[in-house]
């Protein structure tokens, strides 16, 4: 199948389960709980190599926080629910708590259990700290030099899934990247959709394991390296295709995760230059989902 004249590549993108949080952080403005969260979900790329998978999923408007300000959601994600407890004490403690006047509240929607995130920061108030309810929340409050810190005692997570993703194929890197942030601005679109990596474009899309390095556990996907098609035998590069960006998106269920897919996809396609959109996966062995790009539509 083709969508504006772009063909759909018959595979799919192989995704699998991770532990999800959803976090809102208000500030006194929108610029300083945009800057939180930009450092709360830093080094948060792929579990590859980053302690969680993190990005910001979407701005709140004043009139739709808890205490009236505008704020950002972001998602935190790790394999283990023991290591995202670790995370989300370690980003909220170090890089919110440590931004001005900002709040942390729980934004997930039918959690499947709660962590005391607020319960251990609490004791940063050195016994100073006190209970609070905002909006039927129960909240900590915790004195600072330039005020208080308030978050909310237990953030919701959740069984959510990661490594949704499409290739995008150019005639040229100009397009191609053109197409990526296109279909980057499309995800964030979506609720409870992320897209994890720098600027939500991938530029280097990797395989599992090597091919001449034992001690590596991931490599270059040599098959998809533009400047490798002339070398690589079983190059999956066509002839005309000179551009390629992967876009890698995590999502609070496998809804969320095609409702962006699908979404990115089509934004792509209406870029001139365009040739062809694919998908990453492992031949079904390793992630539990397996999305279909012709079944998204």
């Amino acid at each position: 199948m083709d969508i504006n004249g772009v063909e759909i590549q018959d595979t799919f993108a192989e995704a699998f389960g991770i532990q999800t949080s959803r976090l809102l952080i208000t500030a006194a403005t929108k610029k300083l709980a945009k800057i939180a969260a930009t450092e709360a979900t830093g080094y948060g790329t792929s579990v590859i190599g980053c302690p969680a998978e993190a990005g910001i999923d979407c701005y709140v408007p004043p009139s739709k926080t808890p205490d009236g300000r505008p704020g950002y959601i972001i998602m935190i994600c790790n394999m283990s629910k023991k290591k995202l407890d670790h995370e989300l004490l370690e980003r909220i403690g170090m890089c919110i708590l440590t931004a001005a006047t900002t709040a942390v509240f729980d934004a997930m929607d039918e959690p499947d259990e709660k962590m005391g995130i607020g319960k251990k920061l609490k004791f940063f108030g050195d016994g100073y700290e006190k209970e609070l309810e905002i909006a039927g929340k129960t909240v900590y409050s915790i004195p600072l030099m330039s005020g208080d810190f308030l978050v909310e005692s237990d953030l919701g997570i959740k069984d959510g899934v990661a490594g949704g993703n499409i290739f995008i194929m150019a005639e040229n890197q100009p397009a191609g990247l053109l197409a990526a942030e296109a279909a980057v601005d499309a995800v964030a679109e979506i609720p409870g959709a992320i897209t994890p990596f720098p600027g939500g474009v991938v530029a280097s899309g990797s395989k599992v394991g090597s091919n001449k390095y034992k001690f590596l556990g991931a490599s270059t996907n040599e098959k998809m390296c533009v400047t490798l098609k002339d070398e690589v035998p079983d190059t999956e590069i066509p002839e005309d295709v000179n551009g390629v960006y992967e876009i890698v998106i995590d999502g609070v269920d496998e809804a969320a995760v095609k409702s962006a897919m699908k979404a990115a996809i089509e934004s792509a396609c209406t870029v001139q230059g365009v040739l062809k959109i694919s998908a990453g996966n492992f031949g079904g062995d390793l992630g539990a989902y397996k999305i279909g790009l012709q079944d998204l539509f």
